[in-house]
């Protein structure tokens, strides 16, 4: 019997991680394109067929996932709770990758002060819980779709700065570095221009990974009722309203939870994925 082994091709992605990248997205073009795939304004009202379970017809409405406690129809409100939990998500890591980043790389090129300043700050942020400082902020600054995107950069940005900071004390030294501070080249060059490129891959492994705790945190806000507030349809005020009716009307707390759970699964697979794919030790 022959025992010549099958290996992956180099380069190749794996077929097994191509199914998460697939709901991922199925997922963002659920967002973008809510209102041409929501079949009902995710706040129009029918009391008269609140808590109808699902494939229940009242009024003309054909509820497919069911109804909430308002008549809402469950699958529109759960299209456009996608649309919020991913904007959310993209803005707080947009705005915490882009603060953290640049303060790392100032902190690991520049040294000194800049350093004992900016990393000192790191810590602070970084000794408090991340979900504690979420919720005091958003108490002192009102619940909004805004302040959500707001406190989650803020608690956020420290993720980044620490491992920009590390990746570029170890750019700092290489040879290309110094062959470009020879050629009379500026900070903001050397850093965005020859820097930043060669540790993007590390950054956007930790982008990945952000990006499911944004989604978790946004939710948990608004489960506490911190985060965005009614009308507007959010999975984590979806949960929170669906725990008063699970014994009788299960489906408007398990279809918004299990819409959280695939979502945020597939961006930590996403997130494995990349990893293995940028990081040299996984190879």
């Amino acid at each position: 019997m022959s025992g010549v082994a099958t290996h992956q091709p180099a380069g190749r992605f794996p077929l097994k991680r191509w199914w998460p990248l697939g709901l991922l997205a199925l997922f963002t073009l659920t967002a973008v394109f809510a209102p041409l795939l929501a079949p009902y304004d995710p706040n129009t009202q029918n009391l008269v067929g609140r808590l109808k379970p699902p494939g229940t017809v009242s009024r003309n409405f054909h509820y497919l996932l069911g109804s909430d406690e308002l008549g809402r129809d469950l699958l529109s409100r759960v299209i456009y709770g996608t649309r919020v939990s991913l904007l959310v998500a993209v803005l707080s890591v947009l705005l915490s990758g882009v603060v953290g980043t640049t303060l790392g790389l100032l902190a690991g090129y520049r040294r000194g002060w800049a350093e004992i300043v900016i990393m000192r700050i790191v810590d602070i942020f970084l000794s408090i819980p991340a979900v504690l400082l979420a919720i005091i902020t958003v108490a002192v600054l009102g619940p909004s779709l805004i302040n959500v995107v707001l406190v989650l950069a803020l608690t956020r940005w420290p993720r980044y700065a620490r491992v920009a900071h590390g990746q570029t004390l170890a750019m700092a030294g290489m040879s290309y570095v110094e062959n470009a501070v020879l050629a009379g080249a500026g900070s903001a060059r050397i850093l965005f221009r020859h820097i930043l490129p060669n540790i993007a891959g590390t950054l956007i492994v930790v982008v990945t990974l952000e990006f499911g705790l944004m989604v978790l945190f946004e939710a948990g806000l608004s489960f506490l009722g911190l985060g965005v507030q009614p009308p507007t349809a959010s999975w984590g005020a979806m949960l929170s309203t669906g725990r008063n009716y699970v014994a009788t009307a299960w489906w408007v707390a398990t279809i918004p939870g299990l819409c959280l759970f695939a979502l945020v699964l597939s961006v930590n697979l996403t997130g494995d994925a990349a990893r293995d794919r940028l990081d040299p030790r996984f190879r």
